[in-house]
């Protein structure tokens, strides 16, 4: 059989799966993974948000987790965690770049070359970095996330992770993106190539965001995943997003002068916007 049809079978069987064929299973996924021949979501231009999960390999990774045994792992730190989900380790030749300090990156997780690690930061497991792709320091990439090249992930952001529901699509963040520093972006969320989301933005599946620009407000779709909660945001390519606020206009709230922070597209990326954001080239 097929690695997903391998998968599939032993997930079906539930807890009577065989753990020594379930384990196998597993650590050929961890190692397609890390070599980026097989994603938990891949492009797809059919697709309304351009991308499509691929449930089995989510549930693949959750094989690990229920069949892999509790074992110490001395890493400076006294760790201890699933024989499964082991830390990578780098040659020189992979041209990764992880600064000593308190990081750490799961394997199971695709980083490709050119990648700059700044620590303290974490990778988890069916994660996905581009080329040249840059994770500041506090910065949390969550299980299965995809992040495309040059995107700079700043101090401090959460790129959330979704594992669970296995159809729920992860969060995408796309090529050449900026994601601004105590920026959260969770589950449900898609940004598109070139999109620069600034310090402080939190979106999600749920979020409402105001484009200035065009006059319209984007409104999260569903996803038409099976079992999948919620749905998913698109912010467009090239969208300049900032903090804003929006006034509450029904009951006391309204009396009170309230509001409620919301996203806000002041514009889209021009020739400015690039000649601020190539200021990191200067880090790498």
């Amino acid at each position: 059989m097929t690695l997903q049809a391998t998968i599939e079978a032993l997930v079906g069987a539930g807890s009577s799966a065989d753990k020594t064929e379930a384990r196998a299973a597993f650590n050929e996924l961890k190692a397609s993974l890390e070599a980026g021949t097989v994603r938990s979501a891949e492009p797809d231009p059919s697709s309304p948000t351009g991308w499509r999960v691929n449930t089995w390999v989510k549930q693949g990774i959750l094989l690990g987790f229920r069949f892999g045994d509790l074992v110490e792992m001395p890493a400076g730190l006294p760790f201890s965690d699933k024989d499964t989900q082991s830390v990578r380790k780098f040659p020189i030749q992979s041209n990764v770049r992880v600064v000593p300090g308190g990081s750490a990156i799961r394997g199971g997780a695709y980083i490709a070359r050119g990648v700059i690690c700044m620590p303290p930061m974490y990778v988890n497991i069916g994660a996905y970095l581009g080329e040249g792709t840059l994770i500041d320091s506090h910065a949390l990439v969550g299980s299965c996330a995809q992040i495309g090249a040059r995107v700079h992930v700043s101090a401090a952001a959460q790129i959330g992770g979704v594992l669970e529901p296995v159809g729920a699509l992860p969060v995408i963040v796309e090529d050449d993106v900026l994601v601004g520093g105590n920026t959260g972006i969770y589950e449900g969320a898609v940004i598109k190539q070139r999109a620069v989301i600034a310090a402080g933005t939190i979106l999600t599946g749920s979020t409402r965001v105001y484009d200035l620009v065009n006059g319209v407000i984007i409104t999260p779709t569903t996803s038409g995943v099976p079992g999948a909660p919620g749905g998913v945001l698109v912010i467009p390519p090239g969208a300049v997003v900032v903090p804003g606020a929006r006034a509450v206009t029904v009951g006391a709230g309204k009396s009170w002068g309230l509001s409620l922070a919301t996203p806000v597209i002041v514009k889209y990326r021009d020739d400015k916007t690039d000649a601020r954001t190539e200021l990191e080239q200067w880090i790498r």
